[in-house]
């Protein structure tokens, strides 16, 4: 009912923050945000959060900044953080997220491409170095304190509309460049109904995230929360690398939902089966993005939380997200890869040959997955050709004027028209002389009994042929693995030039900030870049 209800509220809203806090009209006393300090849990509700943002929002305007002026916002993900999003919204500021473990070089990048306004961060920290050129201020619980006022500026707008972009995400660009991609509020709005539409939470459930501000999947949580009426958690950063603290706090936090990239159950599964099992009936669903989950580890999940709805989020930032698709319970053996499913409502995906430009149709065939949606970004950010790049004329209707997202992601068409994500198109690479997708190595890998996750990655030799290399972790209780035995594995059912050459064992694979498998780390590690 409280969906519902939520949806009829939601649907003549334009903005961001008119969508988030419509729990402040509608249930202004049930908890919004959830936080554990010190073995204490609180909990601010909508009608709070809504003081919150009303008064950060009140001393950001006695700044004098602009609808369309962008404000770098630096912080995890806490209960003021998503305050001073939500703030930002409020005066059509374009937000845009970092870490507070950002390195200097980089921010710089960033604050020299977008030429903010302000630097907004959190109380907890302080960053030096930035120009003169733009505004410091922080913000916490004593409200917003402002260290250096921004230069005047000349406001030209009175209104935010739709179309105004909210915020901007960046993501590592192929040319090294930072590239920042623009979403604008009827953008994201639509991704969230879209979403929402999947019933994935309840207005009485908690939503664990444990995704950094600065990754667009820690809005879709906090969208996937309050645009239910439920209560987002966020998950403090430093507990993840402990399994054992990760877990009690989402005991204590009472969490029934928890968010992440499959990366964050590998030490739990690995080290403490056990006191996951104890949270029991506690966590009734998780969803995940970002990669592919290991079915092993998926399997030892299922085993470990029996009865538990697992959806697999697919998708990138330029979206958001393009699909929510539920892994089958049980999870039987026979079960080889999960599909992605079809997109959320309001979007669609379709696989383009690349060779006549036609829509793929034969089951089993490959293609390069395009999507139409409200949902898609508007540009990046002072990048006109690489946004030409990816917003392309619709295929199968050139004349329309309509532009899909060339997503940069290669999918295999199902029985049932679902998809079936094969890997990155700049993932594909050359192996004497064959095209060869390293996801599909990955997936037979770990189908080796004892190989809880696998990567694989290409080595360049000087003047030789390159090396096939295969990094795998062990599943919990397994101590070695016989090389020449997952070779003959992979032998079965891989061309031989697709079998890894070398395999090491880590007792954890690298990951980037966002919680992927950090490929560069892998290269780096031997002594290749």
């Amino acid at each position: 009912m409280v969906r519902e209800v939520f949806a009829r509220a939601q649907e003549s809203v334009g903005t961001l923050h008119e969508f988030l806090l419509a729990g402040a009209r509608l249930t202004p006393d049930a908890p919004a945000v959830v936080e554990c300090v010190n073995g204490e849990v609180g909990t601010i509700s909508y009608r709070q959060l809504e003081r919150r943002v009303t008064a950060l929002a009140a001393r950001l305007d006695e700044l004098g900044l602009d609808v369309g002026d962008r404000v770098i916002l630096e912080s995890d993900t806490t209960p003021w953080s998503i305050a001073a999003l939500l703030a930002c919204s409020t005066l059509g500021l374009t937000y845009i997220p970092v870490s507070p473990e950002t390195p200097a070089q980089r921010l710089r990048a960033i604050v020299d491409t977008v030429e903010p306004a302000l630097h907004l961060q959190s109380d907890t920290g302080r960053r030096e170095g930035l120009p003169e050129s733009i505004g410091l201020a922080r913000f916490g619980p004593d409200g917003l304190a402002v260290d250096r006022e921004p230069p005047p500026r000349v406001r030209r707008r009175r209104e935010i509309t739709p179309a105004d972009p909210a915020y901007m995400i960046f993501t590592s660009g192929t040319t090294g460049r930072p590239k920042g991609v623009v979403m604008s509020h009827r953008a994201i709005l639509a991704f969230f109904r879209g979403m929402l539409a999947h019933g994935i939470v309840s207005a009485e459930d908690r939503v664990a995230t444990t995704p950094p501000l600065q990754f667009d999947f820690s809005l879709l949580d906090i969208g996937l929360a309050l645009g239910s009426g439920a209560s987002v958690v966020p998950v403090p950063r430093d507990l993840l690398r402990w399994p054992r603290r990760f877990l009690q706090f989402l005991h204590d936090s009472r969490a029934t939902q928890v968010d992440g990239v499959p990366s964050i159950w590998r030490p739990v599964l690995k080290h403490e089966t056990e006191l996951l099992a104890e949270l029991g009936g506690g966590i009734k669903g998780i969803l995940y993005s970002g990669e592919k989950f290991p079915l092993p580890e998926l399997r030892t999940l299922r085993e470990v939380l029996p009865g538990l709805r697992i959806v697999n989020c697919f998708g990138s930032s330029e979206s958001v997200a393009a699909s929510f698709t539920d892994v089958p319970d049980p999870l039987g053996p026979d079960v080889e890869e999960l599909s992605i499913g079809h997109a959320h409502p309001g979007a669609e995906m379709t696989l383009i040959d690349d060779e006549d430009g036609g829509a793929v149709s034969e089951v089993g065939a490959v293609g390069h997955i395009h999507l139409r949606s409200g949902a898609l970004f508007t540009a990046y950010w002072d990048d006109p050709e690489a946004t030409a790049r990816a917003l392309v004329p619709d295929p199968l209707n050139p004349r329309s004027g309509q532009v899909v997202f060339r997503t940069g992601d290669l999918g295999r068409l199902g029985e049932d028209g679902e998809l079936y994500f094969v890997g990155r198109a700049d993932s594909q690479v050359k192996i004497r002389g064959n095209r060869v997708e390293l996801g599909e190595i990955e997936r037979r890998a770990t189908d080796f009994p004892g190989v809880a996750a696998a990567t694989a990655v290409l080595l360049p030799i000087a003047e030789r042929e390159p090396v096939l290399v295969l990094y795998v972790t062990l599943s919990s209780g397994v101590a070695e693995l016989e090389e020449l035995e997952l070779k003959a594995f992979c032998m079965e059912a891989l061309p031989d030039y697709m079998v890894p050459q070398k395999v090491q064992v880590l007792d954890e694979l690298p990951t980037t900030a966002n919680g992927k498998v950090d490929r560069a780390a892998l290269l780096a590690r031997s002594g290749k870049r």
